[in-house]
Order: structure tokens, then sequence, then C-alpha cells
């Protein structure tokens, strides 16, 4: 997490530099504050980033001195196919129609969104890939 901090903050740092000379070049104040906000961002992560880096263990990819063999191992959950996420988005292009075209389609599309929604978050909950 450290690299990652690091590299946060150099983006905020770039922004800081960057924007007064934009302010005294161009004169703008959308971009200025576009710019002001995007400083303060990634302050912000770089910050956060920072913060969690020193309170977890060194990673692997932290360490000067570490092995590629100690990588080795299980990774992670990656989660098999799954035909949720087609259905909302089905269910999401179906809102927005109905934003265009009438409030009674948003709201039926609404219903089958928090259908589609919950059935993909609880999926592995039932069925073939319960855990």
């Amino acid at each position: 997490m450290k690299a990652e901090a690091w590299v946060v903050a150099s983006v905020a740092i770039f922004f800081v530099i960057v924007t007064p000379i934009y302010w005294i070049a161009s004169g703008d104040p959308t971009g200025t504050t576009a710019l002001v906000m995007a400083a303060l961002l990634a302050a912000l992560l770089g910050f956060y980033l920072g913060v969690v880096a020193k309170q977890i263990p060194a990673r692997l990819e932290d360490r000067d001195d570490a092995e590629i063999a100690e990588g080795a191992g299980e990774q992670g959950f990656y989660p098999p196919w799954s035909w949720w996420p087609l259905w909302c988005a089905l269910a999401f292009g179906a809102m927005i129609i109905g934003l265009i075209f009438g409030w009674w389609l948003f709201i039926i599309a609404s219903g089958f969104g928090a259908m589609a929604v919950c059935g993909w978050v609880f999926e592995y909950y039932r069925g073939v890939f319960e855990h």
C-alpha cells in the first residue's frame, strides 16, 4: 500500500503545482476549481492509503527481500459465471428508458432491478456455488 500511497500523493502534488499556473495563464475559474477539487481528491485518497498502509502488516509487494514463491497459494475468491449482471443491466436500461418515456416503466423496472440486485448479492448463499 505504500507504493500506491506515494503514486496518488504524487498526483496530488502535481495538481497543486499545476493549478496556480493554470489560473495565471488562463484566468478560467471553472477549470481552476476543477483542478483544486482534483488536488483535494488525490490528497484525500493518498492520505487514506497512507493511513491504511501503516495499519496493515507488510505485504509481499512492499518488501524488498520478498521471493516470488512466498506469494504462492490461494489469492482469493473469483466467482464463476453469473447471469445476474445481465439482468441488472437490462433493468437499469429499462429504468433509463422509463425516465424518458414514462414513470410507469421506471417504477416497473425499479422492481425488476431490485430483484436483480438481490439475486446478484445473494447468489452465493444458495444453489450450486453456495459457500
